[in-house]
């Protein structure tokens, strides 16, 4: 019972990486915000235990665009301590880890993932991710369908690096509900996983599948226009709620509340390019702000309202072409955003594609080049990283080796934006929790123990 014996001890550890929300005391506004977004099923996670670690001489790729070679990571109590080059001084009592040839970046954050609520194995008695029964569902919990035990979590960290991810309710509504941001760790409820501060989201999606769905049924919507009818409606009903007595408890509502306070993030699935200045235009009418687009494959033609606007977008690297609304998707969509000064974060929506987003990013990286667009590859490593959490709001945290954030690390075989190279160790909050010289660190969940493949590496 590997996977049970970890998580009780992670259980076991003090608190030292959670110090935002241990006490029950907020540290700073937004941090109030995101502890009232929290209850009432507040984050219980705890950093497992790590040790003082020094990572030395291998080329790293800090998040935030910077480059080191040869350079030097130190963390300690859960927290990046320092990175800089061959000089930094190790102090006494750190672990020496030789990176000669090899690379690290931060931990790599998946911002669109179903992980949980669309577990494996994929079957009906698991499908938990759409509440396809009303065009509008905010009311619904992505965290409320998560399978800790899916062994697509411990998949995603052993072949992707992957240490933070939101975990997103479907897109056959309008809005399909709260997401749910993870750290990437082994527990026992999905409360032991959730990223301590990190605000909500919500999903909402454009086009066709809200109007294929409800629209085949014979009820609105079923054409964009009343997509977008039931949408502004629901935002006025919600404004109501927002403006009045909020004392008699409505969840749909609340949660909606809570984006007009600007407390939860919008996170808006939408392929068109015209559907989202159209859904800009909308949040402005209504007083939100999107965060992010995701599958936008038409954002290379709106790159300057984007930038204006400060919308990121979540996309794939060259997934495009399987429905009509993907079907003027391009592979340099992102490297069109980069120049455009844009938001770009590579996402996966697929539980096979969260163990490669780095070779996703080097797709994308390698199509701008073919047409003259050369963005150095510290600067795609962002889109995996520093990006991905500035869109989930957990940018103050983690996305980038800067001293005081989590010690979410990956240190690479290779250069992560090759083909060949995998993560060889993955640190979360400075606890070594996967090392691939090391079986005995790839969690295995009781759901695997006994079944065929039990804890290998897919």
């Amino acid at each position: 019972m590997r996977y049970r014996a970890f998580a009780i001890l992670g259980g076991a550890v003090a608190l030292a990486a959670c110090s935002a929300t241990s006490d029950g005391k907020p540290a700073s506004a937004s941090d109030a915000s995101a502890a009232k977004a929290d209850a009432p099923y507040p984050s219980t996670y705890s950093a497992y235990p790590g040790a003082p670690t020094a990572l030395i001489g291998a080329t790293i790729y800090d998040g935030a665009g910077g480059q080191i070679d040869g350079g030097v990571v130190l963390f300690s109590d859960g927290k990046i301590t320092e990175i800089g080059d061959a000089n930094l001084a190790i102090p006494e009592g750190y672990s020496r880890i030789d990176g000669t040839g090899k690379f690290v970046t931060p931990g790599i954050i998946d911002i669109h993932s179903h992980l949980g609520n669309y577990p494996s194995p994929s079957v009906q008695a698991h499908s938990d991710g759409n509440e396809a029964t009303s065009p509008t569902t905010p009311e619904v919990w992505a965290e409320h369908s998560v399978w800790p035990q899916d062994p697509g979590f411990s998949r995603a960290m052993a072949n992707g690096g992957i240490t933070s991810l939101q975990i997103l309710p479907g897109s056959a509504n309008l809005m399909g509900g709260r997401t749910a941001t993870l750290k990437n760790v082994p527990s026992r409820t999905v409360q032991g996983m959730k990223f301590p501060g990190a605000p909500y989201g919500m999903k909402m999606a454009c086009g066709e599948n809200p109007k294929r769905v409800y629209g085949g049924r014979g009820r609105m919507p079923s054409t964009r226009m009343g997509n977008f009818a039931v949408n502004r409606q629901t935002w006025l009903d919600a404004k109501v709620y927002a403006d009045g007595d909020r004392k008699k408890r409505d969840l749909a509502k609340e949660t909606l509340a809570g984006v007009l306070d600007g407390d939860i993030l919008i996170h808006n699935h939408c392929y068109r390019a015209d559907e989202m200045a159209l859904v800009m235009d909308m949040a402005k009418e209504f007083g939100y702000k999107v965060s992010a687009f995701h599958h936008a494959v038409e954002s290379y033609k709106i790159g300057d309202l984007l930038k204006e606007n400060e919308v990121c977008s979540a996309i794939w690297a060259d997934w495009y072409g399987f429905k009509m609304e993907s079907y003027d998707g391009i592979p340099e969509n992102a490297a069109l955003l980069q120049k455009a000064g844009a938001c770009v974060v590579i996402h996966s929506d697929d539980d096979n594609g969260i163990q490669r987003l780095n070779q996703e990013a080097a797709k994308a990286q390698a199509a701008g080049a073919r047409m003259g667009i050369n963005i150095p590859d510290a600067e795609v490593i962002s889109w995996l990283t520093l990006n991905a959490a500035k869109a989930m709001g957990i940018d103050a945290m983690t996305g980038s080796l800067t001293a005081g954030k989590m010690a979410d690390v990956v240190l690479w075989n290779g250069d992560p934006l090759s083909v060949y190279s995998r993560p060889e160790k993955v640190w979360v909050d400075g606890a070594l929790l996967f090392d691939s010289g090391d079986p005995k660190r790839r969690p295995v969940s009781d759901f695997e123990l006994g079944q065929p493949g039990e804890g290998d590496v897919k």
